[in-house]
């Protein structure tokens, strides 16, 4: 996995971050999946990047605060040791991926 600098981004709303999204859908295509997470009894989600071969490839982990059924904060970890602590796949098949949802 590639060591990447963090990167603070700070979005403020939906209107912006919807914008962040169109971003990264035209950067890197829009076939991402996400696994539903626990992280210190918080929700969580695994993002995994589309890949040319139709696989997935583990991106990032993304810890919520909701409240009143509201995601009001987002904390995304890319650093490879704490996507390690997760235990998940570092690759996945569309299919695999399909089954574990």
């Amino acid at each position: 996995m590639l060591e990447m600098p963090p990167v603070p981004l700070w979005y403020r709303g939906s209107r912006d971050h919807g914008r962040f999204l169109e971003r990264v859908f035209r950067m890197r295509g829009t076939g991402w999946g996400m696994l539903q997470l626990t992280a210190n009894g918080q929700s969580a989600l695994a993002a995994y990047a589309p890949e040319p071969d139709g696989g997935l490839l583990l991106h990032t982990v993304q810890v919520l605060t909701v409240v009143g059924g509201r995601v009001t904060h987002n904390v995304v970890f890319a650093d490879p040791r704490v996507l390690e602590a997760f235990d998940l796949p570092r690759r996945i098949s569309a299919d695999e991926f399909r089954r574990r949802r």
